[in-house]
């Protein structure tokens, strides 16, 4: 009989985390002690505080920058923000918190965790850390074009600003215009036929020297974008080195540097001329969007994968925590500073964007070409190489601010396949863990920094970092809100954290976010398209068919 069988809970299948403490239940002869054993090889966050600055580190990162103001502007503007907020009440915070409860209860990893729920759940652990791999090398990778651009802004001339004589035989082979991006009028230029402003042909030239097609395979790794990628799984190693007792530490830096850019970039924004067209472009609501699907499965994507869910990334980080430690706050706290961060980047992106549009006589869509990487790469580095004065200084705090979001999500991805090996090996050090998984995934994560690597990302992104971690959000869900149950789930947080489980959280469990999820997933397996990169459909070999 376990400890909750037998003061009154009713079957819970895992055990609690364990410590070195006494706690009280209460069975029908009143208060009884309990002592959990202390297990001395699990690690914990110095304080509450770092738990809660790590959680804000590895749920606001690139998503939230780039993503999610162009998803917001395709999707309605301001409009789009009503779905937004009622997925992230209905899915994204009920999930969030069923995650850490999950893990500060178990005090284990997510594999441990679902083999303690129930040994056949093992797999969807397991599946996880494919997930956090797949993500997490490419991932990586994205860090290593975020690096190289950085160290190409320390210049009074940024290199995407003009376009490059050596580049004139292709351009002319292709029957391809070059307009450098510092000049005016080049993005609504760039709208023509066979015309591309310099930032676009840099990035696919200079920085990817990206293949038209892969026929004739990848290509070798580009040795800079190599060396970027093994500096960036470096400054990873570093923090995740002593698992929570580094990361802990480093997570104040990752998790409130990036604000400071931010808000610095944020006022510089809405100080430029005609920033206030760009930024009501943004929030301006297009009521009509809220009638198509596409806008509320976009709200879910942003909101389900901004936050970080269905990772294990979150079961991994509470299992370091205190038993008794207030999870409910910081699920609240992190999962509404998210939203937060969200519309500030939007704010300052499309403050950005208006000036541009406001410069170069044109509407503020016609600013925008594309999102993604693309953005983050073509888009904003040509609005940077526009700016009058110190272009470089801008461009240089954007790519530190991304550099820095990106590891602190980056770190989070590491640290869950970390607590796997050590949860199942834990007499190897955690230096040697995480040194064996950062090069480890730095070999992976040559792939992408090859000539066809972006064909591979595209690829690998599509199933292992969307479609395989939404199935097993899927499953996680079912699996414990109706095969373990609520009401034994509610339980076991009502002992742990000394509250009653409020009623919003057991319907939303219990029948809400389980039946919207399976919803979402039917419409994503309905509408789903051969997928493609740029004008590159995938051949049926590399779509398993």
């Amino acid at each position: 009989m376990s400890y909750q069988e037998k003061f009154g809970f009713d079957n819970p299948v895992f055990e609690p985390a364990k410590g070195d403490f006494e706690k009280s239940a209460r069975n029908e002869e009143g208060p009884v002690a309990v002592t959990i054993e202390k297990e001395d090889d699990r690690a914990q966050w110095g304080n509450g505080l770092e738990f809660l600055m790590s959680c804000i580190a590895m749920s606001v990162g690139l998503g939230n920058i780039w993503r999610f103001p162009f998803t917001a502007y395709e999707n309605g503007g301001g409009a789009f923000l009503i779905p937004y907020i009622i997925v992230l009440l209905v899915i994204g915070r009920p999930m969030y918190y069923m995650e850490m409860g999950l893990g500060q209860f178990s005090s284990r990893g997510n594999v441990k965790m679902f083999a303690s729920l129930c040994p056949a759940f093992k797999g969807v652990g397991y599946g996880q850390v494919i997930g956090c791999i797949c993500v997490a090398t490419y991932y990586c990778s994205l860090m290593a074009l975020t690096l190289f651009y950085l160290v190409n802004s320390f210049t009074a001339n940024l290199p995407w600003s003009e376009c490059k004589q050596e580049w004139e035989p292709e351009n002319t082979l292709l029957n391809i215009t070059c307009i450098a991006s510092s000049e005016k009028g080049t993005i609504n230029q760039s709208l023509e036929t066979n015309t591309l402003s310099s930032s676009e042909l840099w990035f696919t030239r200079e920085v990817l020297k990206e293949k038209q097609q892969i026929d004739d395979g990848i290509g070798l790794p580009e040795w800079r974008l190599t060396l970027c990628l093994l500096v960036s799984w470096i400054v990873t190693f570093i923090v995740s080195v002593r698992g929570v007792k580094s990361s802990g530490k480093a997570s104040y830096f990752l998790a409130l540097f990036p604000y400071v850019i931010m808000l610095a970039l944020l006022i510089r924004a809405v100080t430029l001329e005609g920033a206030g067209k760009g930024i009501l472009y943004f929030i301006e609501p297009k009521w009509d969007k809220l009638l198509t699907a596409d806008v509320w499965y976009a709200a879910v994507t942003q909101c389900f994968f901004s936050l970080n869910v269905g990772f294990g990334s979150i079961v991994m980080y509470s299992s370091y925590n205190d038993f008794e430690h207030n999870i409910n706050r910081d699920a609240m706290v992190v999962t509404t500073l998210d939203t937060f961060t969200s519309l500030l980047a939007g704010a300052t992106i499309f403050g950005i964007l208006g000036n541009l549009a406001n410069e170069l006589g044109v509407s503020v869509e016609d600013v925008i070409n594309s999102g993604g990487t693309g953005l983050a790469f073509i888009s904003y580095p040509e609005a940077i190489a526009k700016f009058k004065q110190v272009p470089w200084l801008f461009a240089i705090l954007f790519f530190v601010m991304l550099f820095v979001l990106g590891i602190g999500s980056l770190v989070a991805l590491h640290g869950s396949v970390n607590t796997v090996i050590k949860d199942n090996f834990p007499s190897i050090k955690n230096w040697q863990i995480s040194a064996g998984t950062a090069f480890s995934g730095f070999i992976i994560g040559l792939v992408y920094v090859t000539p066809g690597g972006q064909f591979i990302l595209t690829l690998v992104d599509y199933f292992g970092g969307t479609f395989i971690i939404f199935l097993l959000a899927v499953v996680e869900m079912f699996s414990v809100m109706w095969l373990y149950g609520v009401d034994n789930f509610c339980n076991d947080l009502e002992f742990m954290l000394k509250q009653k489980v409020g009623i919003y959280w057991r319907i939303m469990w219990g029948l809400v976010t389980p039946l919207l999820l399976l919803i979402i997933f039917m419409y994503f397996l309905v509408t789903l398209t051969r997928l493609s990169y740029g004008p590159n459909e995938f051949p049926d070999k590399a779509l398993g068919r």
